[in-house]
């Protein structure tokens, strides 16, 4: 399942493409990582009916039989949207689209490990090489609880986004799911206003040529430290 991805757009593109009208997201990074339990900007439904861009954390409250300890550390990716537990966040007030401009899945071969991560190795998945923006199909909720132990509990907002079979391209690597991805406006605006019987077809398995198996972002390679320079002899600073 995704539990990496990356972001390299700008705020006002997310903005515009979603009509959000209020932006409460502060600062976006040009290229930013996204993992799970950390925060993350979604285009939202806000309590007031405002379309907002906001910042939160990724991962859904998990069903209470699946919690495992005394900390919820989230559910970031949701496959049955039918299950009980997740039927209270279908409505078009907890939908979001979360933006993106490409995502991650883990080598399925044991040891193929990252040179410059040392981890095991990523497949990173865009729209095509120019890395466009687009949408996975999300939904958000506030919660109360444990998200870490020694934090105790805490008032939140999450985010989680929905999976679907894989597609040709994305099940020789992960053979279970891939995110639901928007690709037009006019998906984006049918999840956030449309009534369920309506919006829970986008959730199905993009086309085989959707997407394209690119080269890991720059923010997954590190760099070698640099030499300190000599002073500009003359400078005025």
């Amino acid at each position: 399942m995704c539990n990496l991805y990356n972001i390299t757009t700008s705020q006002e593109a997310i903005r515009q493409w979603t009509r959000a009208l209020r932006d409460i997201l502060g600062n976006l990074e040009p290229s930013i990582d996204i993992y799970p339990n950390q925060p993350g900007p979604v285009v939202r439904n806000a309590p007031d009916g405002e379309r907002e861009l906001a910042n939160l954390l990724w991962g859904m409250p998990t069903p209470i039989e699946r919690v495992k300890g005394k900390a919820d550390y989230g559910t970031t990716n949701i496959r049955n949207p039918q299950y009980g537990h997740w039927q209270q966040y279908l409505g078009v007030e907890n939908r979001c689209v979360v933006p993106l401009t490409s995502f991650a899945e883990p080598s399925p071969t044991p040891g193929d490990k990252d040179p410059d991560t040392g981890i095991q190795k990523n497949y990173w998945f865009a729209l095509s090489e120019e890395r466009p923006l687009f949408f996975f199909a999300g939904l958000w909720t506030r919660w109360q609880g444990v998200r870490k132990v020694k934090d105790g509990p805490r008032e939140f907002e999450l985010y989680g986004f929905l999976t679907t079979k894989p597609n040709a391209l994305i099940a020789p690597i992960h053979e279970k799911a891939m995110p639901v991805i928007l690709t037009t406006q006019e998906e984006t605006e049918t999840w956030l206003t449309a009534p369920w019987s309506e919006a829970r077809h986008l959730q199905r398995t993009a086309a085989d040529d959707a997407l394209v198996i690119v080269e890991k972002p720059a923010t997954q390679i590190k760099f070698p430290p640099q030499a300190p320079q000599a002073p500009v002899q003359g400078s005025l600073f």
